[in-house]
């Protein structure tokens, strides 16, 4: 009988079971609106409701947490991404992209800004390999780009002697300026009249 009472307690003193999902989650927060060398340590444990070596023991370390969390925000906020490729056309791709991305960008329920854009605005040399892997991602955002204008030029969507390398770089110049001006207060309505003025220039 005392066994078993003795086990009741301790059972009743056990934190609640880690959710691991949900604390990458909270700290997928902290980086997306603080950027990976803004987000304090001290910021992603109040947000996660863990002590330094239990995110440490859980994660890896910062880098680490960040690589976790920038994975989650690329297969889930953004992931339309992938979606918007598959479109029939490159200009019904390039819309779609556009136009999810200014929701995004300015939405409600999460902060301004693309991740990938504002995480390494501000890196300075400690975080030269995170600010790295990140130019890595918007250099292959592009790179997905001119692969995708490449087909349509094969289909015949775009003319000939269209350059689909300095198309691929104004379309990521246009989305990367969109997050920089979403995170500076736009609002949805401002960036889709960007997406607007971008698609009328659209060639053909």
């Amino acid at each position: 009988m005392y066994m078993e009472t003795s086990e009741i307690k301790r059972q009743r003193g056990r934190p609640p079971a880690f959710n691991h999902d949900e604390a990458l989650e909270k700290a997928l927060q902290v980086f997306w609106a603080h950027g990976y060398e803004g987000a304090s340590m001290a910021e992603l444990t109040a947000a996660m409701g863990m002590n330094k070596p239990s995110i440490y023991a859980a994660f890896g370390n910062k880098e680490e947490l960040f690589r976790q969390a920038l994975n989650k925000y690329l297969t889930g906020p953004v992931s339309y991404i992938g979606e918007a490729m598959q479109q029939p056309t490159a200009r019904q791709a390039v819309e779609m992209l556009l136009t999810k991305s200014a929701e995004l960008l300015c939405g409600c329920d999460s902060p301004r800004g693309c991740m990938v854009v504002q995480g390494a605005l501000t890196c300075g040399k400690g975080a030269e390999i995170i600010k790295n892997e990140l130019i890595a991602y918007r250099q292959g955002f592009e790179t997905a780009l001119k692969k995708r204008f490449d087909q349509a030029k094969k289909k015949s969507e775009l003319s000939a002697d269209t350059d689909t390398a300095k198309l691929a770089k104004y379309i990521a110049t246009i989305h990367q300026g969109m997050s920089v001006q979403a995170s500076s207060g736009a609002k949805k309505k401002d960036l889709l009249g960007v997406v607007q003025m971008a698609m009328q220039g659209w060639p053909t």
